[in-house]
């Protein structure tokens, strides 16, 4: 469909793979070679949406290995991503990790600056807030297409540094950070993306731009704001690798806390998130099983609902929108699940098809099958007594039902991997809603894993 973006890029293979230093280390069927020095992995950003135009650029990554004594543990991470679209959107990342630099303590740190233009925006308290997902393939009365309703701009600046320390070796670790969070939120450019259209104009029409003049979003908040969070919490971790375990556990608490003194609002919260992963071998080095549980909550204070969304989870994984979409529950629309608590649930069967050398790299090839589900367990507070009990005649049916029953938003699907050196992984998924109100369809093609 011309309204969704769609990969004609990536390619599905590697397109850049040096490496400066190697052992005099041999492989075979049997042995895996120990890498040493350093292996660069990257692939081209490519495609293409009627709305937000092309978007091209790349993402390299880069690993150290050193002597390669802790292979496939590498000594440095370097992660840069630069992407732009011709409409606007853009992402422009750098994220350093590090055993190194601190010793004894594991750092990752992170300088992001994310423009979009249409963000998804589909209300609070999940099936509260009606989803009608034939209303975006509809025009209004001027015969200009609706399918940015649901959608809002954002740019947002984020810059980290994140910790890890032992308390008992790697199995129980503490972790501390900081965060900050710089959030400018307005209605979508509808001009600037008509601009040179001659048809296939799109609407003004704006569920986010009715909350504001509504009063359901506050006036305070419309437009974003700034926030410093400092985290803390503890890990317990007994994978027997990091980026696709066959055994063990990682489980998780972080207590978040965003202080107005800390921001450009008069907003402060409280958050905690409870993370459980565990991994289980079904046919060794081959194929395993993997499942993981979260809740991320408020226990105090009044989050701005530009922060609820934000789905939490321990370096190196970054912080992602969610719940619904690539990083959460796949199928299901980005920010679908919006609420001042939510809880989200992945269950995953991984099994390898190919191991082979490939440029004198490890490489293979895996295939897996998800279901994934989220749901609202904490609902947002927000005020509905502004709007009209009448909804304009361009606006769908629906957009709010304060008696629907919350329960699992689900998806379900399949996906490919391309793995080389166990560490950089190219990840093909393909998700599908049970439900028409969450969605349709996903195509989502990242790094990693999802877990």
């Amino acid at each position: 469909m011309k309204n969704r973006l769609f990969s004609i890029g990536l390619l599905l293979v590697f397109s850049i793979s040096l490496i400066a230093q190697d052992a005099d280390t041999t492989f075979s069927d049997k042995a895996e070679k120990v890498k040493t020095g350093f292996t660069l992995g990257g692939v081209p950003v490519v495609a293409y949406d009627s709305d937000i135009g092309f978007k091209y650029g790349a993402l390299v990554n880069l690993y150290w290995y050193g002597d390669g004594s802790r292979y496939p543990q590498y000594d440095h991470s370097l992660y840069v991503e630069w992407s732009r679209t011709t409409k606007g959107n853009g992402i422009n990342q750098v994220t350093y990790e590090t055993d190194k630099l601190l010793p004894g303590i594991r750092s990752l740190f992170e300088a992001s600056y994310l423009t979009e233009k249409a963000l998804d925006f589909y209300g609070f308290n999940g099936y509260q807030a009606v989803y009608n997902l034939d209303y975006e393939g509809e025009y209004d009365n001027a015969g200009n297409a609706n399918r940015l309703f649901y959608r809002h701009s954002r740019q947002l600046l984020r810059l980290k540094g994140d910790f890890q320390g032992e308390i008992l070796g790697q199995r129980l670790r503490w972790l501390g950070g900081i965060a900050y969070y710089g959030n400018s939120i307005d209605s979508v450019d509808v001009a600037g993306l008509n601009e040179g259209k001659s048809d296939d104009l799109l609407s003004s029409n704006s569920l986010y731009g009715s909350y504001v003049d509504w009063g359901m979003i506050k006036e305070d908040q419309a437009k974003g704001g700034n926030h410093t969070i400092l985290k803390a919490g503890l890990i317990y971790d007994t994978r027997d690798n990091e980026p696709n375990p066959f055994t063990g556990i990682w489980s998780e608490i972080q207590l978040h806390y965003a202080p107005s003194f800390l921001s450009n609002t008069d907003y402060s919260y409280a958050r905690i998130v409870l993370t459980h992963r565990q991994y289980f071998t079904l046919i060794p080095d081959w194929m395993n099983l993997a499942y993981r549980v979260s809740y991320q909550g408020k226990i105090a204070g009044e989050m701005p609902f530009y922060m609820m969304p934000f789905m939490f989870q321990t370096a190196p994984k970054l912080t992602r929108d969610g719940v619904g979409g690539s990083k959460t529950v796949r199928g299901v629309r980005r920010n679908r699940i919006v609420g001042d608590g939510f809880a989200f649930a992945n269950i995953e069967f991984r099994g390898k098809v190919l191991k082979t050398s490939l440029f004198k790299q490890n490489f293979y090839i895996s295939l897996s099958a998800f279901v994934d589900a989220g749901m609202v367990t904490q609902k947002y507070d927000f005020d509905t007594s502004g709007m009209p009990g009448s909804l304009p005649g361009d606006f769908p049916d629906q957009i709010l039902d304060l008696n629907a029953r919350e329960v699992p938003h689900v998806g379900y699907g399949g996906g490919v991997h391309f793995a080389l050196n166990q560490n950089f992984i190219v990840t093909v998924d393909y998700g599908m809603a049970a439900k028409k109100a969450d969605g349709d369809t996903g195509l989502y093609i990242n790094l990693n894993y999802l877990f």
